[in-house]
């Protein structure tokens, strides 16, 4: 498997060839669609409402639906890339972002806009596992490991702009209206074409017989499709559960786990993940601390508005340390090894965790700020450094659908934070609702550090 460890780039003569400056820029362009998308749209969701005398619990589907399509969409479109080049399912998915920025610029009614978002989700779900398995065939191909800096620069700039998206979406709110979110994504899909078309490499010729149906086994990504559904819209309403919906995504889970272990060329390749154990616990690993994450992000936010009585730019404002921080530490984090530097997160995810207990109304100013750089540090260092363990632990050849499933189970975290918000505030966001929420994500968190502090897969990988 190699080292698992995000390893420090070699000289610049030595790279260039590969990894130049106009290389990663390519990638990471494409890279920012899916986070921007995935943020820009809060900004809007109330003038959506107005437009169309929709209440929140159906302009909420804006939002699930870009997850649902990512999570399915990012496998997906990883496989595509293994099988049939990187650079084609790259283009392909900068052509689905414009149709649905179109699509949602002209959207005459809700469901359409909603369909607009599962379109761009789709859309912004290949360019990161086509960047992953680009840099994978570059390193191959130039017999070197992938340059730190360029794993660094992916994860970076999916930090930097769903920071970006909210004050992006306001000040396209202020100038052309709601609609102006959605059609943003033309010219943005239009810049990551062209940057792909002069700057990515071209794709090997594809190999005889491999056709789309072979390489994507419809029957395993529709399964993956409904089971995915039927869950998200179990978790949407956790305070009023219905049980049924529950059993009937477990059922098809059953289903699909049956058919993936009887096909030759599965969707998500079980064996291999139950082979692999590392690469799974780095999968389950990631989920988790996604899940604590988005809880933090959204949760902690929410609270400073309501339980605070903070204005909704006050509360970004309180959120920009965490990001500025974690950009800063990713790029850090790139060039350590991976065990040391992912103990060293999860203590941070823990030790901020532990501090929102300690928060409430009268908090002052310096305390929320330092909650905020914590969370930033934890930030910097689990993402990068478990996009590089991944990368590491991965087969060479399924570097695309790997990547692709990381993100799927970033944004099963996303959804499941959701919902566990809303369990643990009810109708607002008060001090011992943040107590409660922190209290289950201090556990959450404290059993994410035992377990990586003692995961013998990444240490027998050669990471101390």
């Amino acid at each position: 498997m190699g080292c698992t460890q995000a390893v420090a780039p070699r000289t610049r003569r030595e790279l260039e060839p590969g990894f130049g400056a106009r290389f990663v820029a390519a990638v990471s362009l494409g890279s920012v669609l899916n986070p921007i998308n995935s943020s820009i749209i809060a900004v809007a969701l109330v003038a959506i409402g107005h437009a169309f005398g929709a209440e929140t619990d159906r302009t909420t589907w804006l939002v699930s639906a870009l997850y649902l399509a990512t999570a399915v969409g990012q496998p997906t479109m990883g496989r595509l890339a293994d099988r049939l080049g990187p650079r084609r399912v790259y283009l392909a998915g900068t052509v689905l972002v414009g149709a649905g920025g179109l699509l949602g610029f002209l959207g005459w009614s809700l469901p359409a806009l909603v369909a607009a978002r599962v379109v761009i989700g789709l859309g912004t779900s290949a360019a990161y596992p086509a960047a992953m398995a680009m840099v994978r065939r570059r390193a191959r191909r130039l017999g070197t490991d992938a340059p730190g800096g360029v794993l660094s620069a992916l994860a970076i700039a999916g930090q930097v702009s769903m920071a970006v998206g909210p004050p992006l979406g306001g000040l396209l709110i202020a100038t052309g209206g709601w609609r102006a979110t959605f059609l943003v994504n033309v010219p943005l899909a239009a810049a990551g074409a062209v940057a792909a078309l002069a700057w990515l490499p071209r794709d090997e010729p594809r190999e005889a017989g491999v056709s789309l149906r072979r390489a994507l086994d419809p029957c395993g990504v529709l399964l993956f499709t409904a089971a995915l559904t039927v869950l998200l819209v179990f978790l949407m309403r956790l305070a009023e559960p219905r049980w049924w919906l529950l059993v009937v995504a477990v059922a098809l889970l059953g289903v699909l786990i049956a058919w993936e272990l009887r096909v030759d060329a599965p969707f998500i390749d079980l064996r291999m993940l139950a082979h692999n154990r590392a690469l799974t616990s780095t999968y389950v690993r990631y989920g988790v601390t996604m899940l604590v994450t988005y809880c933090f992000v959204y949760g902690w936010t929410m609270w400073l508005e309501q339980g605070t009585g903070r204005s909704a730019s006050e509360a970004g404002l309180l959120m920009l340390p965490s990001f500025a921080v974690a950009t800063a530490v990713s790029a850090f984090a790139a060039r350590r090894r991976v065990w040391p530097s992912l103990v060293a997160g999860t203590g941070a995810l823990t030790a901020g965790c532990g501090a929102l207990l300690l928060l409430g109304r009268g908090t002052p100013l310096w305390a929320l700020l330092a909650v905020s750089v914590v969370f930033g540090v934890q930030n910097g260092l689990n993402i990068v450094t478990n996009q590089a363990a991944m990368y590491a632990q991965a087969p060479a050849d399924q570097t695309g659908a790997a990547a692709g499933l990381l993100r799927t189970f970033m944004y099963l975290g996303a959804i499941a934070s959701a919902s566990l918000i809303g369990f643990a505030y009810g109708a607002r966001a008060t001090d011992a609702g943040l107590h409660r929420l922190a209290a289950t994500l201090t556990v959450a968190s404290l059993v994410l550090l035992v377990t990586t502090v003692f995961d013998r897969t990444l240490r027998a990988a050669g990471v101390r």
